[in-house]
């Protein structure tokens, strides 16, 4: 009599479809795309889970930019004075900063300013 691995297979192509569940057309329903797709997928979110710390980090820069910009400074004098002042903020609190605290960052910048020496 031959072994058909009947329930043990069945068990894996449910976990299978588990996992494509919500996919679209044969991609949630084909054994063959479905394993195609729950790679692909992988490999997607493996990539841009360091993806996603790269693009933190830009609208970071982009929003520090912007309000620094608004205190008549640039971000590269900006982040130049922060070394020199010896204010040890990271970009993700200082965006926090500019966006919920602005008068916080004001000061923050006036120290910056008197660091570099240009007019306050």
């Amino acid at each position: 009599m031959r072994t058909t691995k009947g329930a043990a297979r069945n068990r894996a192509k449910n976990r299978l479809f588990r996992k494509t569940k919500g996919y679209r057309g044969g991609r949630g329903s084909l054994l063959r795309t479905a394993k195609e797709t729950i790679v692909r997928a992988g490999a997607y979110a493996f990539r841009d889970r360091r993806v996603r710390k790269r693009e933190f980090r830009k609208l970071w820069i982009i929003r520090i930019n912007a309000a620094v910009r608004e205190r008549g400074l640039r971000y590269s004098e900006f982040i130049k004075g922060l070394k020199m002042a010896r204010i040890e903020l990271d970009r993700k609190v200082l965006s926090d900063i500019a966006i919920r605290d602005p008068e916080a960052f004001d000061q923050i910048v006036d120290m910056v300013k008197k660091t570099l020496g240009s007019p306050a």
